[in-house]
């Protein structure tokens, strides 16, 4: 249970993260997409450990095998089946915490529900798990963006407490990987390695916020009360591994306002219902309104640091914890794609969920 998402297009991820390998499978994925290795490979290479000095030293290629639903270079309709296999994962390393609960990771948590836990790098829990839903996230930014043009970008906007100011409207996937932090500001970016780097030589983590735009997407996806597209989205980003917060559009910001300063005019601009600003974020009652999606996630420093901290064992036993091992210092770099994938993910089955019920794409807006 809990190992799977979606309603027409539903992923189910698998493996750990020093176990043999971690795959997805697809099912839903309409038959005749074009299914692109590469396309897939490029996703998974923003994602992997060992790509900067401000990344985990991990060294996984991380190369994904397509294992089924693939023919020809086009889904068949059947389930598709991705692996990526570990060759680095070096399990021996965390014989020393087999019997330690790690600070703020789901060591107890995942003891107390299942009376048994994958104690060699935090199996299910560890971030290494979103390469199968990264791998899945590259499909369902195909099938968006051949159906009607919808691309997903994020970017880091924050680090701590130094934040960048980005024109979501105009930022580039090209922009965002200009930089190993993949913040498209480039004098805040340098501020913003120098900071990782600075924790990371005391020992430490820091954490920071992700921001996330989606274009083009098409009004009336969502559903009523309880599927809501931004309660769907929701569910997604904090599914993801470090996640402490979500916003969208004004986010928490938007209760300093009154309603007449946070109400979007509707306004007729090239025969389209636009609006004038777009403080809801792309989604009002729970359905896109054709406007730009904007979100951010918030993500905590990495729980893994190389300082003393005290802690207990599985038999209850007061005992101190350093840490060792190759880690984070701060995951927003690595989890940029991570954001991207659960946006398509969701934006992906709610524009098939609508093609369904509707009989055919979602129209343009009157």
């Amino acid at each position: 249970m809990g190992n799977s998402f979606g309603k027409l297009f539903r992923i189910a991820t698998w493996g750990e993260s020093h176990g043999p390998g971690i795959g997805v499978t697809i099912d839903g994925c309409p038959p005749g997409v074009p299914i692109d290795r590469a396309e897939i490979q490029k996703d998974l290479d923003r994602r992997r450990p060992g790509q900067s000095s401000i990344t985990t030293q991990r060294r996984e290629g991380d190369e994904v095998e397509i294992l089924s639903g693939v023919e020809e270079g086009r889904a068949t309709g059947t389930p598709i089946a991705l692996l990526v296999r570990n060759v680095d994962a070096r399990p021996e390393a965390y014989d020393p915490l087999k019997d330690v609960y790690r600070p703020s990771h789901a060591d107890y948590t995942y003891q107390a529900k299942y009376g048994i836990r994958t104690w060699k790098g935090g199996g299910r829990a560890s971030a290494r798990e979103t390469i199968g839903r990264v791998a899945a996230g590259a499909i369902a930014r195909r099938i968006l963006r051949d159906a009607c043009g919808l691309e997903v970008v994020a970017w880091v906007e924050s680090v701590q407490d130094i934040r960048a100011a980005v024109d979501a409207a105009r930022v580039q996937l090209v922009d965002v990987e200009k930089s190993i932090v993949r913040c498209p500001d480039e004098s805040v970016a340098a501020r913003m390695i120098a900071r990782i780097e600075e924790v990371r030589k005391g020992g430490d983590s820091v954490g920071g916020v992700v921001a996330l735009v989606a274009r083009n997407v098409p009004p009336g996806l969502g559903e009523p009360v309880f599927d809501r597209l931004e309660a769907d989205l929701a569910k997604a980003m904090l599914s993801l591994p470090a996640t402490k917060g979500f916003e969208i559009g004004s986010g928490f910001g938007g209760t300093l306002l009154t309603g007449s300063e946070h109400n979007d005019a509707f306004v007729l601009q090239d025969g389209r219902v636009r609006t004038r600003t777009n403080r809801s974020g792309g989604v009002q009652g729970g359905i896109s309104n054709g406007e730009d999606i904007l979100l951010r996630v918030a993500f905590k420093p990495t729980a893994t640091i190389a300082r003393p901290q005290e802690t207990v064992t599985t038999a209850g036993e007061a005992t101190v914890l350093k840490a060792r091992g190759r880690h984070d210092p701060c995951v927003l770099p690595r989890a940029v794609p991570m954001v991207e994938a659960m946006a398509a993910l969701v934006l992906v089955d709610h524009w098939l969920r609508h093609r369904a019920q509707c009989g055919g794409a979602p129209a343009a807006a009157p």
